[in-house]
This record gives structure tokens, C-alpha cells and sequence, in this order.
């Protein structure tokens, strides 16, 4: 496949694959709640680097899948709900690409903010993770038949991705307003892998 090598491709766009987890979210939220935030993104739109697209794609879809809950739980079915904006930032001398998620979903009791990062935490219906979590013949966490959030390990694998490559994901929320999510990551070339000597 053209610019692959393995996983890698040398051209990835954060805009095309921002733009296929906000359909994916959508979907899920849609198929949830009959309806989902409209999503604007900008800032650099055309640029491209080097970085796993499948990777960046799950961690896009987990924090759009939790903005999307949030904004809708908060606003209700009804209301007409706020935008989620994403920004993609990057300068030819930056360290990174920055990639923020803003939402108006009411925010994350500060409580809750190290919890967060702990796999099986969730705010969502603790019945979701039953019948789930635990059965290994189930591929219901993968597929189309995905829920929208309560698994409570997306954002933990996603922080884990961003890291293994020598970037990060940090979450700064204010509770009763929203949350801004913004992911780091390191052009793939630029960092050395993080294994033990």
C-alpha cells in the first residue's frame, strides 16, 4: 500500500481521520440517543505526518464517542445542542501535532479526574460492562454492535498510545461547562521507541 510501511503510513492526515471518527461517533450516538452534536473542525487541515492511522483513529473515536455522550446527556434529546470543535494544530517547528477536542458536555467532577485514567472506570451504566467485560468469546467491544461509552477502557489504551510513541493525552475539564481533551503526538521518527534496555 502506498506510503505504508507496516502500520505506519508516511502521510497521515489528522483531517481525514478526524472526519471518519466523527462518522463513526455519530453513528453510535445517533444509533443511541437518535441523534448527535454536530462536530467543526479547523485549523491545519491540509497537513500530514508520519504516525499509525488506526491508532490515531481509536483515539479520535473514544474521545468524540465521550464528548458526543456527554453533550447529549447534558443538554438533553431535546435541546439543541453545541458544537463539538476540534482543532488541529501543527507549525513546521513544533514539537508535536496537537490535536484538541472541545466539548460543552458539563464537565468531569474533579473527583473523577484521576479515576478517569483507570481501566473498567465509568460513568456510563454500570450494566453495559456485564456480559461484556470478562468473556472472551464476546466481540462486541470491536464491532459495529460497540456501545457508545461504559467499557471504561478507552481513555486509558488512548493515553497508552499516545505515550508508547512519545506523546500524551491530557484532560482538563471544568465541571457544569465541558471538557478540552488535547492529544500530543510525536512525528514517528523523531523519538526513539520507549522499550526497556
Amino acid at each position: 500500500v502506498e506510503n505504508y510501511v507496516g502500520l505506519i503510513c508516511s502521510k497521515t492526515s489528522p483531517y481525514e481521520i478526524v472526519k471518519r471518527a466523527i462518522d463513526d461517533a455519530a453513528y453510535m450516538c445517533t444509533r443511541k440517543y437518535g441523534d448527535a452534536p454536530d462536530v467543526v473542525i479547523s485549523g491545519r487541515l491540509d497537513m500530514n505526518f508520519p504516525y499509525i492511522p488506526t491508532h490515531l483513529h481509536y483515539i479520535m473515536l473514544e474521545l468524540l464517542k465521550n464528548s458526543m455522550r456527554a453533550t447529549v446527556e447534558f443538554h438533553g434529546i431535546e435541546a439543541d445542542f453545541p458544537p463539538i470543535k476540534v482543532i488541529i494544530s501543527d507549525g513546521n517547528d513544533n514539537e508535536d501535532v496537537v490535536i484538541k477536542v472541545s466539548d460543552e458536555g458539563g464537565g468531569i467532577p474533579r473527583s473523577n479526574q484521576d479515576m478517569i485514567w483507570s481501566y473498567l472506570f465509568t460513568t456510563a451504566d454500570p450494566s453495559i460492562q456485564e456480559g461484556i467485560v470478562g468473556t472472551a468469546t464476546n466481540d462486541v467491544d470491536h464491532g459495529i454492535d460497540a456501545p457508545l461509552a461504559g467499557l471504561g477502557y478507552g481513555l486509558p489504551i488512548s493515553r497508552s498510545y499516545c505515550r508508547y510513541f512519545g506523546g500524551d493525552l491530557s484532560i482538563m475539564s471544568m465541571e457544569g461547562y465541558g471538557t478540552d481533551a488535547f492529544v500530543y503526538l510525536a512525528r514517528l521518527g523523531n523519538s526513539r521507541e520507549p522499550v526497556p534496555h
